[in-house]
């Protein structure tokens, strides 16, 4: 059962001067009427404001929105939990309304079994988007599951508490700096990303796992700490980064982790990630992704690159696909409904929509070697909480081990 959106929502104050000719009729109009006329003038010409009307207003005038949504839970990959997300926009100068507003979108969950998930990925806005900061910062300490290394092992690998379980502990400290190049819509900058990783209490299963041993790991755990350090080179014409209705996002980075910086291992990652948006009518939109990771070097046994995420291939597990090189193609259709307004019932169907997607991945040990293929399709609802920003909840399919797995986040998935 999730508990009722609290919405607080506000945007930047719009304070509206009287322009002067209206203001020197309105003295002229008073200094010349006599307590007479005064008394003549319709009462009804003085609108009259409804308390509904004022708080709207007074919301209006607020720079700071937000949401929260709550309640109990449950995912394939946790169990039972108590989930929240909070969903905050705002601009970084109040009183310039033509400054993009920045998002901060934000996930908590504790599990029944034990647990803590802590998540955000803020976008920021500077001054004339000269400048923007996004990032992830994370804190997990759940039960999770190994499932091996390469597409051979991971999708026959036996889920359960005997076989692929275990405690971990991890922080991720991720910030990347974006400076506008010039007029163009090309940004370029530095990234940092700092992760502690440990895991306690492995599955006996897992224990005897060749990469598990391979990568240092004992019957009492592994931990890891990688430090790195990298670029990014991003081409940005989407209208609207966190729910894009057009435009094109292209984004190159690359990361150097070394013992230099204080790095357990020496290794790296290199990422293409293109997006791109088509309105198809009103409040429909066509969007479609490919992306490319791929880690080279001496990876540690938690950085290896995942296939099958909230924010790509929904319907697999978290983790169970995982190797050195992913590449994902997918499209979506998304569409919010369209109403007249006219009734509170057309009001609220106004802030549902509802998206289709379909997708494919594909894993190797090296970018041009391709050893698993994951079919991926699914559909998904969408709860707009403030203009243009959703909560969605997404039901995707595994077509390798034929299940389905239940999704709710903040924002679109790309």
């Amino acid at each position: 059962m999730m508990l009722p959106s609290i919405n607080m929502m506000s945007a930047a104050a719009d304070s509206t001067a009287v322009k002067s000719d209206e203001l020197q009729r309105s003295t002229t109009s008073i200094s010349d009427t006599t307590p007479t006329d005064i008394e003549d003038i319709p009462s009804d010409t003085i609108p009259v404001l409804s308390k509904r009307e004022l708080r709207r207003q007074r919301v209006a005038n607020r720079n700071l929105h937000y949401n929260i949504l709550g309640g109990p839970s449950y995912t394939p990959d946790f169990g039972l939990l108590v989930g929240g997300s909070a969903l905050m926009t705002f601009r970084m100068n109040p009183s310039d309304t033509t400054q993009r507003r920045s998002v901060v979108p934000m996930a908590i969950a504790l599990m029944f079994k034990g647990g803590l998930n802590l998540m955000t990925k803020p976008q920021l806005f500077f001054k004339g988007d000269r400048f923007r900061i996004f990032g992830t910062f994370s804190y997990k300490n759940t039960i999770e599951n190994f499932y091996g290394i390469g597409y051979s092992t991971n999708k026959d690998y036996e889920r359960g508490e005997d076989t692929s379980e275990y405690r971990y502990s991890g922080i991720q400290v991720n910030p990347w700096f974006l400076f506008r190049l010039g007029e163009s819509n090309i940004f370029a900058g530095p990234q940092v990303d700092l992760n502690y990783d440990k895991i306690t209490k492995p599955a006996a299963g897992m224990v005897n796992e060749p990469s598990y041993i391979a990568a240092g790991g004992t019957e009492h755990g592994y931990k890891n700490f990688s430090s790195g350090l990298g670029f990014l080179l991003t081409y940005d014409t989407r209208d609207i980064p966190a729910n894009a209705y057009s435009g094109t996002y292209l984004d190159f980075r690359g990361m150097m982790y070394n013992k230099v910086f204080g790095s357990d291992n020496n290794f790296y990652r290199l990422e293409i990630d293109y997006r791109q948006y088509k309105t198809v009518g009103r409040r429909k939109v066509i969007a479609w992704t490919v992306q490319s990771k791929n880690a080279f070097g001496d990876v540690p046994l938690t950085k290896y690159v995942l296939s099958g995420t909230p924010f790509d291939l929904r319907g697999y597990y978290m983790g169970q696909f995982r190797d050195k090189s992913s590449h994902v193609m997918m499209a979506e259709y998304r569409q919010m409904i369209n109403t007249d307004k006219s009734t509170w019932v057309k009001k609220m169907l106004s802030h549902i929509g509802y998206v289709a997607w379909g997708g494919c991945g594909f894993m190797g040990p090296t970018p041009g070697k391709i050893e698993g293929v994951l079919p991926n399709l699914g559909l998904g609802l969408r709860v707009e909480v403030q203009p243009r920003m959703n909560v969605r909840l997404d039901f995707g399919r595994d077509m390798v081990n034929k299940q389905n797995l239940f999704y709710f986040n903040m924002t679109e998935a790309f």
